[in-house]
């Protein structure tokens, strides 16, 4: 019987100490429960981003921000914040390779970064080139001297219109970049007469605009165009020939660069034509004028309409006052009258480029005021410049054919489907 009760006791207090054990383990995997409940309702802190300006953090300065002022210099900025001359000599020649302080242009932005514990103790001074790229002068005693870019974010556009005065208002009345109209002008220089626009023609382009923030900074690139002139359509398509080289095509992969450009200066107007019989406002006579009349400001930019050497650079009192002649090949020889002066380092016997800079519109010699006469002469013998039929360069090549008509078919829909504003009569 006793024994009995030491067995009973015995398994008892097993049962016991098994449930308390039990019930522990059950506590402490409620608790741990608990606690990971409670740390995932913990609101942990994170830290606020760093607010960079020009890669510089813009909490740990006092920044100043001005623009460069009439006959200010690198010196005469940095000498206000104390920086002593030598040091200064030391960061314009340490700049020569990554950017010439002789080129910091008047009314364009700086950045002055200075410590906060500080009145005047200048750290960083940032000298912003254009809009988007930008020199970092380190004022410390290492003196270093980096550029860099800020970020610029690409838009895809598209923009009609119907021409009813002038392509650079038709683009504003779109509220499309009038800069677009610059780049129509150049991409179409060899296919379209911009002299010769017509009410009614009509553009589509699809392009790509950059911006520097929520400012635009310039049209990187215009994919396709359509342009409707005189009752054709000229499709213009931005191919990659190889790793490099990007050309306009048009569909049938003829390549819309020609020879000669249609005319050899931008948004003018004819004022004269080619006529064997012109009464001259100068002379009152009637005698022939063997060119082209185009009223230009004085000083606007007179263009070579193709790859050419200089085989004339003269003036003539009584006649065509600064001229120029170019020879482009065994047939073609153009000739730019009544200059007011010639592009820097023009010189007889240079070679010049399609679209190279040669000279300014003046009115000197026989001249009752600013206009460029421009003449055209093939093999010898004038003719009428706005009749010239230039051959065209290089088409897609045929291993590209196939890529090309990949490429050119979605962009001709895209252009095709897009719809012009309805115009106000």
């Amino acid at each position: 019987m006793l024994k009995l009760l030491k067995n009973g006791l015995t398994s008892f207090v097993l049962i016991s100490i098994i449930a308390i054990s039990f019930s522990a383990c059950n506590s402490k995997k409620k608790k741990d429960a608990e606690q990971v409940m409670a740390d995932s309702l913990v609101v942990k802190e994170v830290p606020e981003p760093i607010e960079l300006k020009f890669g510089l953090p813009v909490d740990s300065f006092n920044i100043e921000n001005s623009r460069v002022k009439r006959n200010e210099f690198l010196a005469s900025i940095l000498l206000r914040y104390d920086i002593p001359y030598k040091q200064i000599d030391l960061l314009a020649n340490k700049s020569k390779d990554t950017f010439d302080v002789r080129k910091i242009k008047v009314g364009n932005p700086y950045t002055v970064f200075m410590d906060k514990d500080t009145l005047r103790n200048a750290r960083y001074f940032v000298y912003e080139i254009d809009k988007v790229n930008y020199v970092v002068y380190d004022l410390s005693d290492s003196i270093t001297v980096t550029t860099g870019q800020k970020p610029v974010r690409k838009v895809q556009k598209t923009a009609t219109g119907v021409i009813t005065s002038s392509l650079w208002n038709a683009m504003t009345e779109n509220n499309a970049s009038p800069v677009l109209s610059l780049e129509l002008s150049d991409i179409y220089a060899w296919t379209v007469d911009f002299f010769g626009i017509e009410n009614g023609d009509f553009f589509k382009v699809m392009y790509t605009e950059d911006y520097v923030d929520s400012v635009s900074v310039g049209i990187s690139s215009i994919e396709a165009a359509l342009f409707h002139h005189r009752g054709d359509d000229y499709y213009a398509f931005n191919f990659q020939e190889d790793s490099a080289t990007y050309n306009y095509f048009d569909e049938k992969g003829k390549s819309l660069r020609k020879a000669f450009l249609k005319a050899p200066l931008k948004f003018s107007r004819i004022s004269s034509r080619f006529s064997n019989s012109r009464y001259h406002p100068v002379l009152k006579i009637r005698r022939p004028h063997h060119g082209i009349d185009y009223a230009a400001p004085k000083g606007t930019h007179v263009f070579s309409i193709g790859d050419g050497r200089v085989i004339a650079k003269a003036y003539q009192a009584k006649g065509g006052g600064n001229y120029l002649k170019i020879k482009h090949n065994s047939v073609y020889t153009t000739v730019y009258m009544h200059l007011n002066g010639f592009a820097k380092g023009i010189s007889k016997g240079d070679k010049v480029k399609q679209g190279q800079l040669i000279a300014y519109v003046g009115s000197t010699g026989l001249s009752t005021g600013p206009h460029l006469d421009f003449r055209v002469f093939k093999n010898g013998k004038p003719i009428d410049p706005l009749k010239v039929k230039a051959p065209p360069v290089e088409p897609v090549k045929k291993e590209d054919a196939k890529r090309f008509k990949e490429f050119y078919k979605p962009l001709k829909k895209d252009l095709d489907d897009l719809p012009l504003p309805v115009t106000k009569h």
